[in-house]
């Protein structure tokens, strides 16, 4: 799509469960964030079309927080789903 779409802008937004501490959680999520847009790049896209940030676990998409314990009820398939990477069009 990038590639089909040379004006094309994104903005990456990765996210991570509840499970393990806030910190970590936002310092895991950056990363993934960074290494989306590394693989954009080796890939052939051009990095000024790029931004990214990590949210850890501020925004997730079920009620599967954890805070402050780290302990949660909620299934594996429900904590999926709070992992993720969006891609946000930001400009065309």
């Amino acid at each position: 799509v990038l590639n089909q779409n040379p004006t094309m802008k994104l903005d990456i937004r990765s996210h991570t469960d509840c499970r393990q501490t806030a910190k970590y959680n936002q310092v895991l999520s950056d990363k993934r964030a960074k290494s989306t847009i590394n693989w954009l790049v080796k890939n052939g896209i051009n990095a000024n079309r790029l931004t990214g940030k990590g949210y850890g676990e501020t925004q997730l998409v079920n009620d599967c927080g954890c805070e402050p314990t780290n302990e949660s009820n909620c299934t594996e398939e429900q904590h999926q789903k709070n992992r993720r990477s969006e891609f946000i069009i930001t400009s065309l």
